[in-house]
């Protein structure tokens, strides 16, 4: 019996994309901080010439999905972090971007084979928003961690794979 684990300390080599929507930027822009802030201390260089680590921005959520599968298709990066807050409002509008940049999300990493990270909040107010962006515990920091972790896993699985 095999047993395949992630591990957080061997992030040097690791490529990273991170897809931050601007909707809501209040509250993802706390949440790439503490991406940043975790990826910095596990040992990924995220200044901007590293060629580590690159940021995307993109108008939305809904618009997470197609630019996380034009990064993981580049072959340029072993995971990929969405991030993101849709906060319920009056309408049905938030149950579309919800479903949408949730499905797309996951759809992406099944086809890609790229570990996506789904970091997209989903709060009924603003405040549960600011909490879980830094005010109580920043997210950020446990997708960064997810990101590691899975980046790590699927270079032991493909090695695994490869060697077959």
């Amino acid at each position: 019996m095999a047993t395949f684990e992630g591990r957080f300390n061997d992030s040097t080599d690791l490529r990273i994309a991170v897809v931050v929507a601007r909707f809501n930027d209040l509250v993802t822009g706390k949440l790439l901080s503490g991406c940043l802030d975790c990826l910095s201390r596990h040992g990924v260089d995220t200044s901007s010439t590293s060629g580590q680590l690159d940021i995307a921005w993109v108008p939305g959520s809904f618009e997470l999905p197609v630019v996380a599968q034009a990064l993981a298709k580049s072959n340029r990066y072993e995971v990929v972090i969405t991030l993101g807050a849709v906060i319920r409002g009056d309408t049905p509008h938030f149950d579309v971007v919800v479903a949408e940049a949730s499905k797309g999300i996951a759809t992406v990493s099944r086809e890609t084979g790229i570990p996506i990270i789904f970091g997209v909040l989903t709060t009924d107010t603003l405040q549960q928003a600011l909490e879980r962006a830094g005010i109580k515990s920043n997210l950020g920091w446990s997708y960064a961690l997810q990101a590691l972790e899975m980046g790590s896993l699927m270079k032991v699985v493909d090695k695994v794979n490869s060697s077959k």
